[in-house]
């Protein structure tokens, strides 16, 4: 009889599969990021339908690995450490959430009235405009209230952090903390013990966490860190700071989700090479949005001014035409600016549109009015127009201002230096009634105006042009 053949049974035995385990065969998930503006795709995609931007979708692995040390075993973000069940809000302890001041009022009132325990703010601006200034001037501050305050500079070495604060004549509190690491693991590792009142991270786009397979400043480092630092401001009551990036269109880096996990949203806005800071609240949970808090920047520092409206109409005598000033709400408070308009004669075939901390649709459909119900010819004319000093104007009662400013400029008539004028305007030139007018009226008198164009005093475009340049 034959022998089998030892060369087959080999074929068999090395053609059999071999059995892999089960954590090698479950295959990690991945998706693409935009890296302008974070949007996340299942699939490659040439352009992004969030921003527009031309190949930018990167792979990035989505598995993660299990935490591993002593943050393995932490609760989870906001989990309740006595019961575990819901409860009844009557029966919630109030006691935690009392806000802490930090010693800069009109930083506390954008804010909402101060810090609340265990809220993630967001600070964002261009470069150079103040956030480390700002924040290290808020340690330090609240580290001398008695309050232990942790500053982890990503950015600098613990040496240039001290130097910085020496040039801005800041003490020496015993209570601040300054922790130079980027290892956000190895910082949340060591605030376990500590449990600091006040964290400050400069900035997040350095943080990075190993267990994440991608560099720090990624879309998926800045979404994982994120969630660990908003878990350990939840579970702990540490108000946290977070010092963000801009792209070169404005936002913030990063992923979108990085501006709906925070609380609070802070913007520097406006130019950042002048001598003023203006930061405005874009996203609020524990208070207003688009409340301002304004900054004058000194070598010592960021120090605040009381009185916006002084600021933004200083020097305001009798001015050229094509200025009106306007009460403006920005937040809960009302606050003069000092709109400026300039219209010529266009050397082009298309007139320019121009606005500057303006919306430039409004501004089209104001020109638009102004030519069809108050007769102003402006075809063939460049206007421009834009806001003293700085601040951005959203609302739409600033309409009035704009187009009586248009007005003064196209028939070179000055508005008299002692009116004010706000209002919204429809499409069929009527000026429509606005919230807060009476406290908008009571701000302009507090300083020195003594009429006010509004939609108490007219009904028309052209009734309040009439008003104002006749």
């Amino acid at each position: 009889m034959e022998e089998p053949s030892t060369d087959h049974v080999f074929i068999h035995r090395a053609a059999r599969p071999r059995r892999l385990p089960a954590a090698a065969l479950a295959k990690a998930r991945s998706a693409y990021f935009c890296g302008a503006c974070g949007f996340e795709s299942a699939r490659w995609l040439g352009r992004c339908p969030t921003c527009d931007a031309w190949n930018t979708f990167a792979e990035t692995p989505v598995h993660k690995p299990p935490p591993r040390g002593p943050a393995a075993t932490r609760p989870r973000a906001g989990g309740p450490t006595t019961a575990s069940g819901p409860l009844r809000l009557a029966d919630i302890d109030d006691r935690r959430i009392a806000r802490i001041g930090t010693g800069l009022p009109e930083f506390d009132a954008c804010l909402g009235g101060g810090l609340v325990p265990g809220s993630l703010i967001l600070l964002g601006g261009p470069p150079g405009a103040g956030k480390s200034t700002l924040l290290l001037q808020i340690a330090e501050g609240l580290s001398r209230a008695g309050a232990s305050a942790v500053y982890v500079c990503g950015e600098e070495s613990a040496a240039q952090t001290k130097l910085r604060a020496q040039r801005l004549g800041l003490g020496a509190g015993e209570s601040l903390l300054v922790f130079a690491e980027t290892n956000l693991r190895a910082i949340l590792d060591d605030l376990e013990a500590r449990r600091p009142d006040i964290l400050i991270v400069d900035s997040i786009q350095t943080m990075w966490l190993p267990d994440v397979e991608s560099y720090a400043g990624s879309v998926s480092q800045i979404r994982d860190c994120t969630q660990l630092l908003m878990e350990f401001a939840k579970r702990t009551g540490c108000a946290t700071f977070l010092v963000g990036h801009i792209t070169k269109d404005g936002a913030i880096a990063g992923p979108r989700l990085l501006e709906h996990l925070v609380d609070t949203v802070l913007y520097f806005e406006g130019d950042a090479t002048g001598e003023y800071r203006i930061v405005r609240a874009y996203k609020n949970r524990f208070g207003s949005v688009d409340e301002i808090c304004v900054f004058a920047m000194h070598d010592s520092g960021l120090s605040e001014i009381t009185d916006p409206s002084a600021l933004f109409l200083n020097g305001r005598g009798d001015r050229p035409s094509g200025s009106c000033v306007v009460p403006s709400l920005v937040g809960t408070r009302p606050v003069l600016v000092e709109i400026q308009a300039l219209v010529g004669e266009t050397s082009y075939g298309t007139p320019r549109r121009l606005a500057a901390n303006l919306d430039p649709a409004r501004l089209a459909m104001i020109i638009a009015v102004l030519e069809r119900r108050s007769g102003m010819q402006l075809g063939g004319h460049d206007v421009y127009a834009s806001v003293a000093g700085g601040l951005r104007i959203n609302e739409p009662a600033a309409d009035l201002g704009i187009a009586l400013a248009i007005a003064s400029a196209f028939r070179n008539v000055p508005i008299d230096a002692n009116v004010a004028a706000f209002g919204e305007l429809g499409l069929s030139g009527e000026v429509r009634a606005v919230g807060q007018g009476a406290r908008r009226t009571a701000e302009a008198a507090k300083l020195g105006f003594t009429r006010a164009i509004s939609p108490d005093t007219v009904r028309d475009i052209a009734a309040a042009v009439r008003s104002a340049l006749d």
